[in-house]
């Protein structure tokens, strides 16, 4: 007698639907399971058999053979444990119910607990697509999954309540996702407590405004940290789609906090520079996000730029560029978001007083030069922004009136973005960073002195094509701040005004 039921898994970001096929034999006694199960999956025939005797049921004493379908996807994780366990009390008729639109997901403890599982919201979203009505899932999961509407979610905390329920004699409400369960963290520290670098707050507005990568580069001290962790607090908010999508990211990371049904804030991470190339842009034996997925949607910010070793960043340069990162395995490809917004700092030299105007800088041009070439041309040729962040003057830092707030800032910002928004309506592309060349020649229209500073900054600097674009992103982003259709030439000016590194007597002198 063969019975099945219905579970699903994860490849990268999507999920896919699994059947799981229970067959008992006559025959020695043995427990077989097919279909591409990891070690993981294997192992829960033990933890199946231990939970089945320790909940007071009958584990059947002859031939069992479970088959994940489809054979060709590998199964990874222990969530089949709760599906192999159903369909073998179906089989053995412990259970009585018709499971027909029911999908089952969690992991067992040898007491027959229900334990928690990663990626339980892209999964509630596939089980929606694919018709299914009814999804039983760990209770820390529930919430998570009750964020897709139109179809049952049922938190399940043990074997006993679960069977209890489908047999009729014990009832499991739904979950209801409700506005309380939303992570709501907007505290933000504001840009008033900035003391003077109105230069550096500019380009920060700009970069918000438009979604561009930004390098700050000053002497320690100077607070290139304090303004990069103020960035968040005058991003738009998220819509619903990236919210989704950032909460499917944290939820097959492991990472979505407890009680939380999805995440309202934008990321901000900040790994540290002795961060592998794996922890940056993911990957594994069991390929899982790294730090520029995890900041998708919102702001990777990496201190100490030069500090990380030349794999790890050059390892960022097709995710910036592509907006996504692909780590290809044997088993397959697996595909993850990385649309964040990089903020990386930077000391101008070794001793970090290059340019400074009172501390003498120690090093030597060639010491300097070498500092500036762990940064690789293609990597800066990605980053739009490049601005200087001086020492703060004693008037300013003794100054008794705030600077302008985060709040006055994210108005413009947002209106900017609107106009974006509206702009490339129908494009797939929401700011102007992430213009394609095709789109760029439509949107960028720039007057006869905009066109002429364009061409001789182009000489006088020896750009690249990239850089070249990178500037017009910029422009275009300024002009929609200043409400302008047209890049005018002080438009252009500012924009390269924001590439510091491209001159070339910086870092020479």
């Amino acid at each position: 007698m063969v019975v099945s039921c219905l579970s699903l898994g994860t490849i990268g970001m999507e999920s896919f639907l699994v059947t799981i096929e229970a067959d008992i034999s006559q025959g020695f006694p043995a427990f077989e399971m097919v279909g591409l199960p990891d070690t993981a999956v294997k192992e829960s025939r033990d933890r199946v058999r231990s939970a089945i005797h320790n909940c007071g049921f009958v584990f059947p004493d002859q031939r069992i053979t479970v088959n994940l379908a489809p054979a060709d996807i590998k199964k990874e994780g222990p969530l089949y444990d709760l599906p192999i366990m159903i369909a073998l009390l179906l089989v053995t008729r412990q259970i009585n119910a018709d499971i027909r639109n029911s999908a089952f997901i969690g992991e067992l403890s040898l007491s027959g607990n229900i334990r928690r599982v990663n990626g339980v919201l892209p999964m509630a979203i596939k089980a929606k697509e694919e018709g299914i009505k009814n999804l039983y899932v760990p209770y820390e999961n529930a919430k998570e999954g009750a964020v897709v509407q139109g179809i049952n979610v049922y938190p399940v905390k043990n074997l006993y309540q679960l069977v209890a329920h489908l047999n009729g004699m014990e009832k499991i409400k739904p979950v209801e996702f409700e506005n309380a369960d939303v992570e709501e963290n907007e505290n933000y520290p504001d840009f008033s407590d900035v003391c003077g670098q109105y230069e550096a707050k500019r380009a920060l507005e700009i970069a918000a405004a438009g979604g561009h990568n930004v390098l700050l580069i000053g002497p320690p001290g100077s607070g290139k940290s304090m303004l990069a962790k103020r960035v968040p607090g005058i991003l738009p908010k998220m819509t619903f789609a990236e919210r989704i999508e950032t909460s499917k990211v944290l939820s097959i990371a492991g990472q979505l906090p407890e009680g939380v049904s999805l995440i309202n804030t934008r990321p901000f991470r900040s790994p540290h520079h002795t961060a592998s190339p794996v922890a940056l842009t993911g990957g594994g034996n069991i390929p899982k996000p790294g730090e520029i997925t995890l900041a998708n949607n919102g702001i990777l910010f990496l201190d100490e730029l030069p500090e990380f070793s030349r794999k790890t960043l050059e390892g960022l340069r097709q995710p910036i560029e592509d907006g996504k990162v692909t780590i290809s395995r044997v088993n397959g490809s697996y595909t993850y978001p990385a649309k964040m917004m990089v903020l990386a700092a930077m000391n101008p030299c070794p001793c970090g007083y290059y340019n400074h105007p009172t501390k003498k800088c120690r090093c030597s041009p060639h010491s300097i030069q070498n500092y500036l070439n762990r940064i690789s041309g293609p990597l800066l040729d990605r980053i739009d922004i490049h601005i200087e962040v001086p020492p703060v003057d004693y008037s300013e830092l003794s100054a008794k009136e705030k600077g302008e707030s985060s709040e006055k800032i994210r108005e413009r910002v947002n209106k900017a973005r609107q106009i974006q928004i509206d702009r490339y309506k129908g494009t797939g592309i929401t700011c102007n960073a992430h213009l394609t060349s095709e789109l760029l020649k439509k949107y960028c229209i720039t007057d006869e002195n905009a066109d002429k500073i364009l061409e001789k900054a182009f000489e006088s600097l020896g750009l690249s094509a990239r850089a070249y674009d990178r500037i017009l992103k910029v422009s275009r982003t300024i002009a929609d701040l200043d409400n302008s259709e047209v890049i005018k030439g002080e438009y252009v000016a500012e924009a390269l005004q924001y590439r510091t590194l491209d001159r070339k007597y910086w870092g020479t002198d």
